[in-house]
């Protein structure tokens, strides 16, 4: 018989463990293994728990380390431990916590919860301290440690003992993250064609009362939800109220369905950047093979033409777009296109396929350099002729404009896909959070980061198209349709016009490019992620690895991307863009957070909010969350079908079956919240209506020292004795 043999054979399943606070080595020696005894263990709400046997004793964790829930998510058990030479005394392990196996044996070749090699069993009470009460382990990711041991085989019994959830490596990322996400494509491409849309002035007074009654409150609670219950969405959302789960799911459908179309306009930057690189760039003039004898040349004192454009409107629409005559004239493939869509995809999928440790570090450079080019097209714009002409119809509100529902409802759209409120991507970002991150002054950092920006990026964008006025001497709301290619049009007009406009127009694209990718990879990590706590056991048997998980979505995602790169793409565009991310948005939002506020709880919310970060909420918060947010959405949201209109591109008016595939596209989120609680009420035990629908309404597996799931307070093999139930 080896020594392994023997180690095994002493590890008993009877055997239990009571470990004390540390005092003096006299009193250590009282604290030894008993067999046959139920001995007790402190769990982190301060209450005592019997462990039965040896098989309970990988579930302990060593939660006097640190105080209260936090240090419950803090700690990593499942790590990799050194091990140690035969003759050695000490057995103590660098690495881990109180990995349970790791009671039965020190030394151990492995202990990342699946393979196990038993060298030695502990020899004297200080070598079974130091096992069980282990150093401080260093502050590094829980899934940054892989085991090397290539021994023993995973069985039924460990098949769950996975590396925990990844974290951020450091704050700085996380803040990165949603930074970059809200200084994307929501502030540089969708707030100046809203703006513009909305009649300028009078588009920023409903943003900003949206933003601090709707925005800044809704996206604490999202980080607070996702901090706590370390998922994304969907789960998240199931945990807090199964009843709503739809909601959670509602959010991955516009999240799936946006990223099938952010991903067209990053390819449109990514043909424009290219095409930069030729020695003059082909919107400067009318002089190009697809030109005709519309095509305009602005210049001072002369009007614009009854039906001309300007050369870069041609450019965009007849080169770049090719379009058709409308959605019903599909036209052929747009190769160019297809081929800038597949660059777009193997970029976004390259930056995730390692999850956050890959897209965290892409985010260093598609987050901060574009803050600083777009400080310096700010004072190109700013010392164009006729500037101040754009910055009056950017700040002078028209009053009467605030009469009509449109301006609201497209401020609640903006607020909502710049900052990712309802879209599920604040509550992933915070599903990777540590439990006692400071989330609130994340929360203060995004949202003046993303109203600045927004702030910053009107300014340069009105104060170009004022220039683009005062050449073609019309007033400023009549100098472009409010088209989707807004961006696309304005800024290569300016950027013709400046000294060295190919190196200009390097730039510009380079950073729309990555303001772009900051966007996209949120939201495909929210399917992604999604996907993975719906589905954790089919990912793991049948994908294995989480690149092939991410190659899926990326493919299937790039498959529906292809109807938007035909000649009639930029109408399936337009009419995706209006039903599934504007129309849905405020309803998806209102649900979200009536299960939150209203279902499980504000007075809840706060103390989970409390025992993470040491405070409770504001009056401010609580008062915004139980009224004033849900009040304000369901009035967006029906003035919104009260002044509905049908969607239009230009002059272009849709026919009646486009509209009826557009309500299509908004119902497949719209209901999924309503079909999902009749499901879950099905579904839910009890006798009557009245039991399912208060236990579909009871949050699910938590508990609490805050730790989802925890393997103390919800052991299989004894009821928690110190669980309070969840009414």
């Amino acid at each position: 018989m080896n020594k392994a043999d023997t180690s095994a054979k002493a590890a008993s399943p009877s055997v239990a463990i009571h470990v004390d606070r540390y005092i003096e080595p006299d009193e250590e020696r009282s604290k030894l293994l008993v067999p046959q005894s139920q001995t007790s263990i402190v769990t982190p709400s301060g209450q005592m728990r019997k462990v039965k046997s040896f098989t309970d004793t990988h579930k302990i964790r060593d939660v006097s380390a640190a105080s209260g829930a936090a240090s419950a998510r803090c700690l990593r058990p499942y790590e990799q431990v050194t091990p140690y030479p035969e003759g050695s005394e000490s057995g103590t392990n660098q690495y881990g916590a109180p990995s349970v196996r790791s009671l039965a044996s020190i030394g151990m070749g492995c202990t990342d919860g699946r393979k196990m090699v038993i060298r030695r069993v502990p020899t004297s009470p200080t070598e079974l301290f130091h096992l069980v009460r282990p150093p401080t382990p260093p502050d590094e990711d829980t899934a940054s440690h892989e085991s090397d041991c290539d021994e023993g085989e995973e069985d039924d019994e460990t098949v769950h003992l996975k590396p925990r959830r990844p974290f951020w490596a450091n704050k700085i990322q996380f803040v990165l993250a949603c930074v970059g996400y809200s200084v994307g494509l929501g502030n540089v491409w969708r707030f100046p064609y809203l703006c513009y849309k909305s009649g300028g002035g009078a588009f920023l007074i409903p943003y900003f009362i949206i933003l601090i009654v709707c925005g800044v409150p809704m996206l604490f609670m999202e980080l607070a939800v996702g901090q706590y219950t370390a998922h994304g969405p969907i789960g998240a959302l199931s945990q807090i109220c199964p009843l709503f789960k739809g909601a959670g799911l509602a959010s991955v459908v516009i999240s799936f369905l946006m990223s099938t179309y952010y991903a067209v306009i990053i390819a449109w930057a990514i043909y424009y950047f290219f095409t930069s690189f030729k020695s003059e760039v082909p919107w400067a003039s009318c002089s190009n093979r697809w030109n005709n004898a519309q095509c305009w040349v602005p210049s001072h004192n002369h009007t614009k033409p009854n039906g001309s454009q300007t050369p870069t409107e041609q450019f965009f629409e007849k080169k770049v777009l090719n379009m058709s005559d409308g959605i019903e004239f599909p036209g052929g493939m747009r190769w160019e296109l297809a081929a800038c869509l597949v660059c777009a995809w193997v970029l976004v999928y390259f930056a995730l396929w390692k999850s956050i440790k890959s897209s965290a570090k892409v985010r260093y450079i598609t987050t901060t350099l574009p803050f600083l080019l777009i400080i310096v097209f700010l004072g190109r714009s700013l010392t164009l002729d006729g500037a101040d002409k754009g910055l009056r119809f950017f700040f002078k509100p028209d009053w009467e404009l605030l009469k009509l529902s449109r301006p609201w409802v497209n401020a609640a759209s903006q607020i909502f896909n710049s900052i990712g409120i309802a879209f599920g991507s604040m509550i992933m970002f915070a599903s990777y959070n540590r439990f006692d991150n400071n989330f609130l002054h994340d929360t203060v950092a995004v949202s003046l980061v993303n109203a600045i920006t927004s702030l910053i990026v009107g300014i340069f964008t009105f104060a170009t198209i004022g220039n683009i006025a005062f050449e073609q001497n019309t007033g400023v709301k009549d100098v472009i349709a409010d088209s989707p290619g807004l961006l696309f049009v304005v800024y290569p007009q300016a950027i013709a016009k400046m000294p060295a406009p190919q190196l200009w127009a390097v730039l510009f694209f380079f950073m729309f490019l990555c303001l772009g990718l900051n966007s996209q990879f949120a939201i495909v990590e929210v399917v992604v992620t999604s996907i993975q706590d719906g589905f954790p056991d089919m990912i793991r048997k049948r994908l294995v690895y989480h690149e092939l998980l991410v190659l899926c979505v990326c493919v299937i995602s790039l498959v529906f991307g292809i109807q938007h790169i035909i000649r009639s793409g930029i109408y399936v565009f337009q009419l995706m863009d209006y039903y599934a991310a504007s129309l849905s948005i405020t309803y998806l939002a209102f649900f979200e957070v009536v299960a939150i506020a209203w279902f499980y709880g504000v007075g809840r919310l706060s103390r989970n909010i409390k025992q993470m970060t040491g405070r409770c909420p504001s009056f401010y918060f609580r008062f915004c969350w139980l009224v004033a947010s849900p009040a304000l959405l369901l009035a967006l949201w029906v003035a919104s079908l009260v002044d509905y209109t049908p969607p239009s591109y230009r002059h272009y008016l849709y026919p009646a079956w486009a509209q009826f595939l557009g309500w299509i596209i908004a119902s497949i989120s719209l209901l999924c919240i309503p079909v999902y609680a009749v499901v879950v009420i099905i579904r839910s035990p009890g006798n009557t209506w009245r039991e399912k629908f208060r236990n579909s309404i009871r949050p699910t597996s938590m508990c609490d020292c805050g730790v989802n799931g925890c393997e103390i307070c919800c052991s299989d093999s004894e009821p928690p004795d110190d669980k309070t139930p969840m009414n």
